[in-house]
């Protein structure tokens, strides 16, 4: 029976592993039927279950409700995964890379990077070709008419980014605002001729420091004469900070405008830099995308 589900789980072995930076590492994956796999672009998220000796794949529910049913498991029988966004989709090969960032292991994600080998599998939570109409997997949703673009965040964000960069079209203008681990890192981001590249890496340096002097600096650089606005304060320990402006079709909000800005990385850098273009720099909330993709001491879906 063909399964036509709009989103679902790839059982998928690792086929090549390339290091492409001293922290990025790419996993070209296939299966059987990876060719349902979809492919719907710019900052597509998707889900990575990885196995531990103690929870095999097999533990992970992948039925249409998989996620009530994770939540609803014992927390020490939940398979753990993490959210990556989909970085190129050869149908016609059937492959499909994933980016991760390669770190010291301090999880059961960053030890699986780092061990991983030939052969190794993965379920991947993922829309298919069967998906119709808007894939709210996709964050990046600027107006029709965009005069210039602010993308910024961490190395979380690096994969996201470079798919965003190299599927604008080359009349796109903009900035990008990007911090890694490692100077070397900059060199993974993919080049486009309409955007400015402001990236650092922090060394031993305090985290989120270039990421968001950076970014205060260029964007009042971007937009134009604002008004601020009153921001919600959002309790990030308590709950996620993601706010993505669209219509009830899940469209833009607006039809156009000067500046639309893209932001995302570790959840508390990315509430300050939310407050300070929104209020202070005066950008329209209806025209940015804030996302805090990880929370500093906290693992995913916890």
């Amino acid at each position: 029976m063909i399964d036509t589900r709009p989103n679902r789980a790839f059982r998928v072995r690792v086929t090549r592993i390339e290091d492409l930076t001293p922290s990025f590492r790419r996993f070209t994956v296939t299966s059987d039927d990876i060719a349902d796999y979809g492919d719907p672009g710019f900052d597509q998220r998707v889900k990575v279950v990885f196995p531990t000796a103690a929870l095999p794949l097999d533990a992970m529910p992948t039925g249409d409700d998989w996620y009530a049913e994770w939540r609803a498991m014992p927390e020490d029988a939940r398979p753990p995964f993490r959210t990556y966004t989909t970085r190129a989709v050869r149908a016609s090969m059937g492959e499909v890379d994933i980016d991760m960032v390669a770190h010291e292991p301090d999880g059961p994600a960053s030890a699986w990077i780092e061990r991983a080998s030939i052969g190794d599998e993965l379920l991947i939570m993922a829309p298919t070709v069967h998906h119709e109409g808007v894939s709210y997997g996709i964050d990046f949703v600027p107006p029709a008419r965009t005069e210039k673009y602010l993308l910024a965040g961490d190395e979380t964000a690096a994969p996201a980014i470079a798919v965003i960069l190299e599927q604008l079209p080359r009349e796109a203008r903009g900035i990008v605002v990007l911090e890694v681990p490692d100077p070397r890192d900059i060199a993974y981001l993919p080049p486009h001729p309409g955007f400015t590249v402001h990236a650092a890496g922090r060394g031993s340096g305090d985290r989120h420091t270039h990421l968001e002097s950076a970014t205060r600096e260029h964007a009042g650089a971007l937009c134009p004469d604002g008004t601020g606005s009153d921001v919600e304060e959002v309790d990030i320990d308590a709950g996620m900070l993601w706010e993505v402006p669209r219509t009830a079709k899940g469209g833009a909000a607006l039809k156009s405008a000067p500046l639309y800005a893209w932001i995302a990385g570790e959840a508390s850098v990315v509430k300050s830099l939310r407050r300070h273009l929104v209020r202070d720099v005066g950008i329209d909330r209806r025209a940015v995308s804030f996302m805090g993709y990880w929370r500093l001491g906290r693992a995913e879906g916890s």
